[in-house]
């Protein structure tokens, strides 16, 4: 699904501009694009209600019927006592229905339609008069008149009426996106909801069955990036292991777990849900470690730890996704940080940071989109129109990424909470790239952090970049069965040494691989520096900035499945720093 807003009136200023800087999550109280979207939404072109005849803003508009065909929608609207989705469902009604305005007027409030989440699916597509909100719907005329000459009393009363009009939209939109994603009767959701014998939906057992068979864990092991990372912080950070108590959750086959043992952990409590944890109790035995490592077949949110133990010192675990998020099993491993791990324990890894820039995915675009337009001669386009619905999960090359990555989520694990998994997150892209052309996808990716001591990385560590061709711990990978050699481990941990690999496209692929969000409707973007560090550039060569994209970044775990993600991105572009910034895009997506 994709819609246009108007463009925004509080574009960031140059100095905010940079495609190398941080994101910050949301605030109840800043301002972002719903905050200029809402104000500046008087002044769309509307339609009459009664006709297709456009004027310049929704005033004229809702003039025009007042004076022509004698319906006022504000006045109707507070004389039949509607709420926001009541009003949406008669502007729906009369686009859908096209009734007389008479006929309208006879309307009291108990028509079924009032009832019916089918007019609430828009039947204009980004419909003004849903999102003007009449001004009595907030306050008194005796309020309004007294802020007149009480100007903080008029800003309460206008941020009360920006909160009103946000969360009325926000759930709007949530419900419409839902629907049109379920593609079912609107009204069954309602039914199951307010079913008393309706079974619990289960979001698990597929999720474990997955993991029960030998191809996943074989793709994951054979991801070099990924085991060779977790084997490097485990093997050569003897100072942290020896004698630790280890908790592995989601410990699949156990490789993590056997890694902790060899270096010298006292206990391992290897955690898994789905059968595997039959062939890593086997795997345990078959390497003769089953004195260290027990193998402990449940959910972590159920189990108790053996032999009175209370505690771990540690956490390891590979529970990151697709998008860094899906699958959500990251929930699970917080949730064994509250009960298990003690104070000042570890969790491994320790940090993960969510990117975020302008991607180049032309090739993937031919291979899934642009190949349906002639099969054999013929025209199967028809095959594309769910297409853009989905992020796509693949693989692209080191020199397609178009801007510098910005950081739209950054996960320090000793500290987050499953509740601020679902966030909201500014992001401004600048072009660098080497002549005009046109954007067809966002890209995500994710870096991993590993720490001795478990606390973040300073702002300025940069992640390690495998390349393929890299020679990865040729000094501790054991080879054709044949031991690993000896090496000199030191057993003072350096609690600054940080341990960390990319998902990036500059790195060797991994399991992984990319998150791409193709746009329905590609961006323009002029050329742009290649300079890494923008914050470099004076105010006098900011000519040299390409496109500026600015947005919000929307990700949230899916209600038809906690596992899956829904994810919104809005943007809007400037094509210089100084130029006028586009109508605001919004698409929303599914990662799955």
């Amino acid at each position: 699904m994709s819609v246009r807003l108007p463009p925004p009136v509080d574009f960031p200023s140059n100095d905010d501009e940079r495609s190398d800087s941080e994101s910050s999550e949301f605030d109840d109280d800043d301002q972002n694009w719903d905050d200029w979207a809402s104000d500046s939404l008087i002044q769309v072109p509307c339609l009459s209600l009664f006709e297709e005849k456009k004027f310049p803003s929704v005033e004229e508009a809702l003039s025009y019927d007042r004076a022509t065909y004698g319906f006022d929608l504000n006045a109707t609207c507070q004389k039949l006592s509607l709420d926001f989705h009541g009003r949406i469902r008669l502007i729906n009604y009369i686009r859908k229905t096209k009734p007389s305005s008479a006929d309208v007027n006879l309307l009291n409030g108990q028509e079924p339609f009032f009832t019916s989440d089918d007019y609430l699916l828009p039947t204009l597509e980004d419909d003004p008069l849903f999102q003007v909100q009449p001004d009595d719907w907030s306050d008194s005329d005796e309020e309004e008149d007294a802020a007149k000459t009480d100007p903080v009393r008029r800003i309460k009363i206008l941020e009360r009426k920006l909160a009103l009009a946000k969360q009325s939209l926000d759930e709007y939109r949530a419900f419409v996106a839902k629907k049109l994603d379920v593609g079912d009767s609107l009204d069954a959701p309602l039914q199951l909801a307010s079913s008393q014998t309706a079974a619990p939906r289960d979001d698990d057992t597929h999720y474990f069955k997955s993991y029960a068979e030998n191809d996943i864990h074989a793709v994951m092991i054979q991801d070099k990036v990924r085991t060779s990372t977790y084997a490097h912080f485990i093997l050569t950070n003897p100072a942290l292991f020896r004698d630790a108590i280890v908790l592995d959750v989601g410990c699949g086959t156990s490789i993590l777990s056997l890694f902790a043992a060899r270096s010298g952990a006292k206990r391992v409590i290897a955690v898994d849900a789905s059968d595997i944890a039959e062939r890593a109790t086997r795997i345990v035995k078959a390497n003769e470690f089953e004195g260290i490592i027990t193998v402990i077949r449940g959910k972590v949110e159920e189990i108790t730890l053996p032999d009175d133990i209370k505690q771990v010192d540690i956490i390891i675990s590979e529970w990151m996704g697709y998008a860094l998020l899906y699958e959500s099993m990251l929930d699970s491993v917080l949730h064994a940080r509250d009960r298990f791990l003690r104070p000042g324990g570890v969790m491994a890894p320790s940090q993960c940071k969510m990117k975020f820039a302008l991607c180049d995915a032309t090739e993937v675009f031919k291979d899934r989109v642009g190949f349906w337009d002639d099969v054999y001669g013929f025209d199967l386009s028809t095959m594309t129109e769910d297409l853009y619905d989905d992020a796509i999960v693949d693989v692209v090359g080191p020199n397609t990424l178009l801007s510098e990555p910005c950081t739209i989520k950054n996960l320090v694990l000793s500290e987050i909470t499953p509740r601020q998994l679902d966030f909201s997150s500014s992001f401004t892209l600048i072009s660098t790239a080497e002549r005009r052309t046109k954007v067809n996808s966002f890209i995500l990716y994710f870096d991993t952090f590993f720490t001795v001591s478990g606390h973040p990385v300073s702002p300025e560590t940069e992640v390690k970049v495998i390349k393929e061709g890299d020679v990865i711990l040729a000094d501790i990978w054991p080879a054709g069965g044949k031991p690993a050699p000896q090496r000199r481990q030191s057993l003072a941990a350096d609690r600054d040494a940080a341990t960390s690999f990319s998902t990036g496209p500059q790195s060797m692929a991994t399991h992984w691989k990319q998150t791409l969000f193709l746009l329905r409707e590609p961006i323009s973007i002029s050329e742009g520096s290649s300079l890494l560090d923008l914050s470099l550039l004076r105010s006098d060569v900011q000519a040299v900035l390409g496109s500026v994209i600015h947005g919000t970044f929307y990700c949230h775990k899916s209600e038809d499945n906690s596992r899956e993600l829904d994810v919104e991105i809005h943007f809007s572009v400037k094509q210089d720093p100084e130029g006028p910034a586009s109508d605001l895009t919004v698409q929303i997506f599914k990662v799955r």
